[in-house]
C-alpha cells in the first residue's frame, strides 16, 4: 500500500486503512463508500453538476440508486471479463414472464448477485472470447496489472477525500513503455463517433481525468500515464476498440471534476444540496436545432 505522509490518516469503521492508498476490498464496500463524513466518487462529482444537480446527488447516495437493465449487463461483463466482481447467476428461463422467473431473479438481486437468462449468458461467452483476441485490450484488462482496486486520496485545494476504483491497476510500465489505467465499458456501438458522443453524455473525460488525478496523488504514475476506454460492444461480432481522450478532453474533465469538488465542499460544510433552480428560467433550443429551423426557407 502507498500512503501519503501530508494529511490527516483516515480512518474507516470495517477496513483496517491508515491513510490514502491503494486497498483490495469488495465492490460493495466500495460503492457503501467506508469514509466517515462521506467522499467523493468520479460517478458523484459527474452527478453533482449539470444535467445532475447536488439535491439530486444527496438524494442518491442515501437512498440507493435501482439498477438498469444495461447497468446489471455491464456489470456481469465485467465479471465474465476481469474475474471479479459481483456473482453473476444463470437464469434457467427463456424471459422473465413467468412468476417463478421473476422470483428467481428477485431471488439473485436480493444477495447482491446478477441475474442472467441463458441468452444473455450466451452473448457473455462471446464477448470474452473477442477480448481475448484483440491483441492489445486483452492485455490491458488481464496482464499488465491488478484487477479491482480501491484508491482513496485528498483532494489538496478542498480537503474533500475522493475515491476511486479501478478495473485493473497497472503494476509499472506496460509494453507501450509507460503505465496505462484501462477501463472496461460495454457499449451499443463501439464506433469513434458513437464513443465520442457518450464521452460528452456520460462524463467520461471527468472519469479519466478523475482516475489519472488519484495515480498522481498517491505517487502511483508519472505524468506520461494514460487512461484507456477498452470499450465492447454488446451484440455480434461483439466489435472491440481501444480510446484515449486528447488532451483537450482531459483538461475539460478536470475543469469540470474541480467545480464538482467546490460544490460538494461548499454543500458539504452548508448541509445545503440545491436542486436546479429556484427562479424561472429562461431556457433555449439545441443549438442544433435552432441552427436547423433557421435553414428551413419557409421560414
Amino acid at each position: 500500500m502507498t500512503t501519503t505522509t501530508d494529511a490527516p490518516p483516515l480512518e474507516f469503521e470495517d477496513y483496517a486503512v491508515t491513510g490514502p492508498g491503494m486497498y483490495d476490498m469488495p465492490e460493495d464496500a466500495y460503492h457503501a463508500d467506508p469514509v466517515p463524513g462521506g467522499s467523493l466518487s468520479s460517478s458523484g462529482a459527474r452527478r453533482l453538476l449539470s444535467p445532475g444537480c447536488p439535491a439530486l446527488f444527496d438524494w442518491e447516495r442515501r437512498n440507493g440508486k435501482l439498477p438498469t437493465e444495461a447497468m446489471q449487463f455491464g456489470t456481469a461483463a465485467h465479471h465474465q471479463i476481469l474475474g471479479t466482481g459481483a456473482e453473476v447467476v444463470p437464469i434457467e428461463f427463456d424471459n422473465y414472464q413467468t412468476k417463478a422467473a421473476q422470483e428467481a431473479k428477485a431471488e439473485a438481486i436480493a444477495r447482491g448477485a446478477v441475474p442472467m437468462l441463458p441468452h444473455q449468458m450466451d452473448a457473455l461467452g462471446a464477448m470474452a472470447k473477442a477480448l481475448r483476441e484483440h491483441p492489445l485490450a486483452s492485455k490491458l484488462l488481464t496482464r499488465w496489472g491488478r484487477p479491482e482496486q480501491s484508491a482513496f486520496w485528498r483532494d489538496r485545494e478542498t480537503g474533500v477525500i475522493c475515491r476511486a476504483r479501478y478495473d485493473v491497476l497497472p503494476s509499472g510500465p506496460t509494453a507501450l513503455g509507460r503505465p496505462v489505467v484501462p477501463d472496461y465499458k460495454t457499449a451499443v456501438s463501439a464506433s469513434p463517433e458513437a464513443f465520442s458522443k457518450a464521452v460528452n453524455e456520460r462524463g467520461y473525460h471527468q472519469q479519466a481525468a478523475w482516475y489519472l488525478d488519484g495515480l498522481r496523488a498517491l505517487d502511483l504514475a508519472g505524468e506520461d500515464a494514460a487512461f484507456a476506454f477498452v470499450v465492447q460492444e454488446k451484440t455480434p461480432p461483439y466489435l472491440v476498440a481501444v480510446y484515449q481522450l486528447d488532451v483537450a478532453a482531459l483538461m475539460i474533465g478536470a475543469y469540470r471534476n474541480r467545480k464538482a469538488l467546490r460544490t460538494y465542499a461548499e454543500c458539504t460544510a452548508s448541509g445545503h444540496w440545491p436542486g436546479y433552480s429556484t427562479d424561472i428560467e429562461t431556457v433555449s433550443l439545441p443549438a442544433w436545432a435552432e441552427n436547423r429551423a433557421w435553414e428551413d426557407e419557409e421560414l
